[in-house]
């Protein structure tokens, strides 16, 4: 009965009415901010390396690897998989649309979030959607919406998907067994995860940590040699996409289970470009322009999207095993592993998925945190508060492996729904004093200065923590 419900309000909100919302306020920021994704794309990677403007605090490298932690995940193997197998070659084009319109969404609500940034009493800074839909618009009450709606998102549904995707790798061993292993999988997870959180886990922490760039970029490279393994079926593979893509007959004649939908539903899901999540670790970083940190979080996207999921997608569409729904999920990507390099596929995969899921779980705590802060009145919570919201947060990650694969997901994508539904308006509203600040920099940088952000450029003298 659950499941039927949150399906059909998944469907409601993915059938046009976030779709339009999203492709409406990508294209408009991105003629607003001049095609910002491209022409400043060069100066984003630059960005990356640049150190922070005061010793000790959170350099922009540091920020884009919390929010990458949290996107990169599980939806880059097991959402581009679902995508693939339920909507079709063209859900994957509609994943690029997504991203690439999503790059200037992303830009704007993290540049927002640098601008309306607080600090903290030892001088570090801190902020997010929450915090500038309270200073822009002057709406509270909205903001602490938006705080209970990513904290349901990151603490809930989001957790509950990683704990399933991460049971569900294990399906294709011989000793899997569907009355019993999810739940030793998800005891073992919730477990690990609640050691972690309660201070207990910091060398599992660091070495996770230090360990998952080493796997995505292990990853990208056997999914690369499986697409050089299959060249001959990549060029068909490419026109497949195309094709699909463009069907539209097809698209608007079944929209709710078009290409289209779920390319856009799975791409939303692995990128977030538009929904608010990243801006809270793009607060975080101490640089001397918001532009800066904006364009480092539109790189973000790009890496998490146009790089992660078409490796996965093209990886398992050259891969000689062809999508269908019976094998949707991470089947699909361990079957495709497995026909190309045999019992070491779905191996690696399984691995793979552990360590994206642990960390992603752990990233997604650290936005929770955050957002708890924000609703205790800008207080941190009393220690019996976070022992006991711990605990249920890893009795949530349990519960998650032992739903259904509909279930679980329509759960993340209506929780998403509403954070988006939230924050894509509030970006359009206030999105004009990011825009004063890219003109700003690009002013500077045409000047040959390394650009520095004044709060007066913007009309905001005397009303931000910083800038002043």
């Amino acid at each position: 009965m659950f499941g039927e419900i949150i399906g059909k309000i998944s469907g409601i909100m993915y059938g046009y009415v976030l779709i339009i919302m999203l492709i409406a306020v990508g294209l408009y920021f991105t003629i607003k901010t001049k095609f910002v994704q491209f022409k400043l794309f060069g100066e984003s990677i630059r960005l990356v390396t640049e150190k922070p403007t005061e010793e000790g605090q959170v350099s922009s490298f540091q920020a884009l690897m919390v929010s990458t932690a949290s996107r990169v995940g599980t939806g880059n193997i097991v959402g581009v998989s679902t995508a693939i197998c339920l909507g079709g070659y063209g859900a994957v084009f509609w994943m690029w649309i997504i991203a690439i319109l999503g790059g200037a969404s992303a830009f704007i609500e993290s540049t927002l979030a640098q601008i309306y940034k607080r600090r903290d009493s030892e001088g570090n800074s801190y902020g997010g959607p929450a915090y500038y839909i309270e200073a822009a618009l002057k709406n509270p009450i909205l903001g602490a919406l938006f705080a209970i709606s990513m904290l349901l998102t990151y603490a809930g549904g989001f957790n509950m998907l990683a704990s399933y995707n991460l049971q569900s790798t294990f399906s294709v061993y011989s000793w899997y067994n569907a009355s019993w292993t999810p739940a030793v999988i998800g005891a073992i997870l919730a477990v690990l995860v609640g050691y972690c959180l309660l201070g207990g886990g910091k060398r599992i922490i660091h070495v996770t940590s230090a360990l998952v760039p080493f796997m995505g970029l292990l990853y990208v490279v056997v999914a690369i040699l499986i697409v050089i393994m299959h060249i001959g079926l990549l060029p068909g593979v490419i026109g497949q996409i195309f094709a699909d893509a463009f069907n539209f007959k097809a698209i608007f004649g079944g929209f709710s289970g078009s290409c289209m939908m779920y390319g856009i539903k799975r791409g939303l899901y692995s990128n977030e470009a538009g929904v608010g999540s990243a801006p809270n670790a793009a607060a975080a970083s101490a640089v001397s322009h918001p532009v800066k940190q904006g364009l480092v979080q539109m790189l973000s996207v790009f890496i998490d999207t146009l790089l992660l999921c078409t490796c996965t997608a093209l990886m398992c569409l050259c891969s000689g095993v062809a999508p269908s729904a019976d094998i949707a999920g991470a089947s699909y990507v361990q079957a495709a592993m497995q026909n190309a390099l045999g019992a070491f596929g779905p191996i690696f995969v399984t691995v793979a998925m552990v360590l994206f899921a642990f960390t992603t779980l752990l990233g997604n705590f650290y936005y929770v945190d955050n957002l708890l802060i924000y609703l205790n009145g800008k207080k941190e919570p009393s220690k019996q508060f976070m022992f006991c919201f711990r605990i249920i947060a890893a009795v949530i990650i349990f519960l998650g492996a032992l739903m259904s694969m509909g279930t679980v997901w329509d759960l993340a994508d209506v929780l998403m729904g509403i954070m988006a539904i939230i924050n894509l308006p509030v970006i359009c509203i206030a999105g004009g004093t990011a825009i004063k600040a890219l003109e700003d920099y690009v002013e500077q940088k045409k000047a040959g200065k390394d650009p520095v952000f004044k709060a007066s450029t913007v009309g905001l003298e005397g009303k931000t923590d910083y800038w002043n």
